[in-house]
């Protein structure tokens, strides 16, 4: 299994979020954790970001 991890602003690009408000919707359990690389790097598993945009579509097409 060949698993990609994103950089904070490659999934700040992807999402339409910035920083703070990731942080945010992390802290309430709106949006996936972070893993831990290093001691100063993080990065999201590209699966993780792709469910989360997609059920924001589903909830979209809810609501329609």
């Amino acid at each position: 299994m060949n698993l990609v991890f994103l950089r904070r602003p490659e999934v700040e690009r992807r999402t339409g979020l910035k920083r703070s408000t990731l942080y945010a919707k992390i802290k309430t359990g709106d949006f996936p954790s972070p893993v831990k690389l290093g001691s100063r790097a993080v990065a999201w598993p590209e699966p993780e970001i792709n469910t989360w945009l997609s059920e924001r579509l589903e909830a979209r097409a809810c609501e329609e």
